[in-house]
């Protein structure tokens, strides 16, 4: 495997290709610990938990997607990724998805897929609900003026709004795998965000791990809008996601 070097935060950073596509891994300091984390998507944004999951001797790991919409072949690649990231550097074979907005959609669509490569999930501000985020036909605003709808209709087929309105393969449609393998999840959202309103989304998984007791991880930010995402302190979460990850 050919990689391109070079630093992150004051860690090494390899660059190479799996599967014609861009992936990369961050290498923490000293011994690995065998656990890793990928982020989902946007990798290099609000990265204050994975560089604290980094301190603990983590590993951070990113797979480019064709889109941003959590398609099956993003998930099906991702799969492919953990048995050659086990090889190649010796890491579990289950990882932590770090999803943010659509990252949290791609996390949710592969951990319903692929629950046993699923250690935990963190999910920040995610879109489980396509008629709220792209579309805004609730409480918030379309995405991009209109333009999500554009993409998600390029990226998931749909002819029609008609098609999308009887749709039922939203992310929140997917959650029964998730909580019948009983993967801990940590949400954060802001309480003011208006692109990804958290009553439309998120709330849907949380009242469902509370309803079943399971393991389960909130904050909530007063006043905050979709950005920033992660919290000012990442450790109780850092916390969290270590010790269910056991």
């Amino acid at each position: 495997m050919e990689y391109t070097v070079s630093e992150w935060f004051g860690y090494e950073r390899r660059d190479f290709r799996f599967m014609d596509r861009d992936a990369l891994i961050v290498l923490p300091k000293g011994k690995l610990s065998g656990k890793w984390a990928v982020k989902m998507e946007y990798f290099g944004a609000f990265p204050n938990l994975e560089l604290e999951l980094l301190s603990r001797g983590w590993c951070l790991a990113w797979l480019s997607n064709v889109n941003r919409w959590g398609t099956d072949a993003d998930s099906d690649a991702k799969a492919a990724f953990v048995p050659f990231m086990a090889e190649e550097f010796g890491l579990e074979k289950r990882f932590a998805c770090v999803g943010m907005s659509c990252g949290g959609l791609c996390s949710v669509n592969f951990a319903a897929k692929y629950p046993s490569l699923t250690s935990v999930l963190y999910l920040d501000a995610p879109v489980m609900n396509l008629l709220s985020c792209p579309m805004g036909f609730g409480e918030g605003e379309a995405l991009g003026g209109g333009s999500g709808w554009t993409e998600i209709q390029a990226a998931l087929g749909f002819r029609d709004i008609a098609e999308l309105l009887v749709y039922r393969d939203h992310p929140m449609d997917r959650l029964e795998p998730i909580a019948e393998a009983r993967i801990p999840v940590a949400l954060v959202y802001g309480e003011a965000d208006v692109t990804v309103p958290y009553r439309e989304n998120g709330i849907v998984l949380e009242r469902l791990y509370r309803e079943r007791g399971l393991p389960l991880f909130t904050a909530g930010k007063p006043g905050c809008g979709h950005h920033p995402h992660g919290l000012e302190n990442p450790k109780p979460l850092a916390d969290f996601i270590e010790a269910w990850a056991e």
